[in-house]
């Protein structure tokens, strides 16, 4: 079985023989598969049957090994085959030297050093190629021989090299602009937009998103930021003035005259149906030594002439009261804005307003209230909220698509993050590169880039031959050619 298939399921728990020597058995990832011996030295490295130093859990180095997968395995068979055939060739070609070598000795003709010369460059060049290709993955027959077994051994050093090139010619401002431009983000998301069937689906997430950004807030914080938000607001900004030029504006502009009716009519409707206790008031108000006939007729002559008064104000809109309400409102609007005593009486009037805690709680409750009203619209796929938000994609889309300011705007956006991100973070995106090959397994990286690359790289051994053969053919014609 490839041992690169065996599960390798030792932790640092497990391995706990750390300077004794103890032999820890990782077992398949059943239970009852193969296992493989780890041994642990006194430095915590632990060693597998395949030779590889690994360093435990608890040394804060720990090597990442590659599972092969069955197309990995499908590829190295791949290999195998091309190397038999690489193989293959050089030994034909040395088989042709030999045979050549003996028919010339043997008097065959000048056509057996021709043979013979091509086969022996063959030979130089399959043995050259297969050296050079076994030197990237491995020491050629296990001699330690320098510059050899290069992706092992440079694996870290080629990581480096390899963050580096990502981040100066893929991570660079003017590649991650240039790249940005050409997709023109604004025309395509525009256009995908302005199907109703893409806004929808928008809709909806963004809904969804709202309601776990709400859930995820305690209400408790969040009314408690409302409610002092909107307490230090109020106490840093005068209201007098502004209350003043608003009920300016509204008796300008006749907007108080609904309330004068209603509360005329309302007085009026109240006096009909409460004479008694009108006449009653006034008669409890007479002195004790009028007769009582006398405070009788007094109490009916003032509720008269009071349900007089309110019934003439409440038919005549140009009752002198109503007129004089609105030189009231005026001169009180214009104190609002202009006098300071009145101003000063409005501010600590707000204060002990704001101060009372039934306010408190009210300022506090509103964000209950608000929540509720916004998961309720969230959640209603007819709501007026995610119709608005749905209507408004549309036309967001249907501008990006035809617009090209607006294409234009929003390509600069998306361009401008990305460039920040890339240029703000471009060490951290490298160093993901660089940090993932180093820790990968040497002997691992090795297998599975060979799995990927090997087949190509045995056609080199074959054109090797090929073109060594060929070589060597011209080279012992020409020789021949000029008297050699």
């Amino acid at each position: 079985m490839d041992r690169t298939n065996v599960a390798e399921k030792g932790d640092a728990a497990r391995r706990s023989g750390t300077g004794d020597g103890a032999g820890v058995r990782p077992s398949g990832a059943d239970g009852a598969g193969p296992s493989r011996s780890v041994t642990g030295d006194a430095t915590g490295r632990l060693s597998g049957p395949d030779g590889v130093a690994r360093r435990s859990a608890g040394s804060g180095d720990v090597t990442r090994r590659f599972m092969f997968t069955e197309a990995d395995r499908e590829k190295f068979r791949g290999v195998r085959r091309m190397k038999l055939t690489a193989t293959g060739m050089l030994l034909f070609v040395a088989l042709v030297y030999v045979l050549a070598k003996w028919a010339g000795n043997a008097g065959a003709g000048a056509w057996a050093g021709y043979v013979a010369a091509a086969a022996e460059a063959g030979m130089v060049g399959a043995l050259a190629d297969w050296f050079a290709v076994t030197a990237l993955f491995r020491h050629p027959l296990g001699l330690p021989i320098p510059h050899t077994a290069i992706i092992p051994t440079k694996k870290d050093q080629l990581g480096v090299t390899l963050g580096a090139f990502v981040g100066e010619n893929f991570l660079s401002e003017d590649v991650v602009r240039g790249r940005l431009r050409a997709v023109g983000i604004g025309s395509r998301l525009g256009a995908w937009l302005a199907v109703p069937d893409h806004a929808d689906r928008v809709t909806a997430e963004l809904a969804t998103a709202l309601r776990g950004a709400l859930a995820v807030l305690r209400d408790s914080d969040v009314q408690a930021v409302v409610g002092e938000a909107i307490t230090r607001r109020a106490d840093a900004q005068e209201i007098a003035p502004g209350i003043g030029k608003m009920l300016e504006k509204v008796v300008a502009d006749g907007g108080h005259r609904r309330v004068v009716d209603l509360i005329v009519v309302r007085a009026h409707d109240w006096l009909v149906f409460h004479d008694e206790q009108v006449m009653a008031a006034v008669q409890g108000g007479a002195p004790g030594w009028t007769p009582k006939f006398v405070d009788k007729k007094v109490g009916e002559r003032v509720y008269k002439e009071l349900l007089r008064f309110v019934t003439e104000m409440r038919d005549s809109p140009s009752h002198p009261a109503r007129a004089a309400l609105d030189r009231f409102l005026i001169d009180f609007a214009d104190d609002l804005q202009s006098d300071t005593d009145t101003r000063a009486r409005v501010e600590r009037l707000k204060g002990e307003v704001l101060g009372r805690g039934e306010v408190q709680d009210l300022i506090a409750s509103a964000w209950s209230a608000v929540r509720q009203m916004i998961v309720a619209a969230a959640e209603d796929e007819r709501s007026e909220l995610r119709l608005r938000v749905r209507a408004s994609l549309l036309s967001l889309g249907a501008r990006m698509a035809s617009d090209g300011k607006v294409q234009a705007k929003v390509d600069g956006w998306v361009e401008g993050a990305a460039v920040y991100v890339v240029t703000t973070y471009r060490k951290e995106i490298t160093s993901l590169i660089t940090d993932t090959v180093a820790g990968w397994d040497a002997e691992q990286t090795s297998k599975k880039i060979e799995a990927n690359i090997g087949r190509d790289l045995q056609f080199i051994r074959i054109n090797g031959t090929v073109v060594g053969s060929l070589a060597g053919l011209l080279i012992y014609t020409v020789s021949r050619a000029l008297g050699a």
